[in-house]
């Protein structure tokens, strides 16, 4: 499985991920401050499932149809 971090993810949780051997990327490291919509667009274009605190992605995903994502995480 493969993970997308959002920025509010902890990095010490990104790190136990990451050193458990999960294949994973955090947004605050490696493009902060880039809009919701192109996490989204990162996580399906990448396959990944984006994990985040930030219940906004929940409307993305109904409202607005971002349905090809894997899963969001909250």
């Amino acid at each position: 499985m493969k993970l997308l971090a959002n920025e509010n993810f902890p990095l010490k949780s990104f790190k136990i991920l990451k050193d458990k051997g999960y294949d994973i990327k955090h947004i605050g490291l490696e493009l902060p401050s880039i809009t919701d919509e192109e996490v989204m667009t990162m996580a399906i274009e990448e396959g990944r499932v984006i994990i985040t605190f930030d219940s906004d992605y929940g409307e993305l995903v109904y409202k607005y149809g971002y349905k090809s994502v894997l899963g969001i995480y909250f």
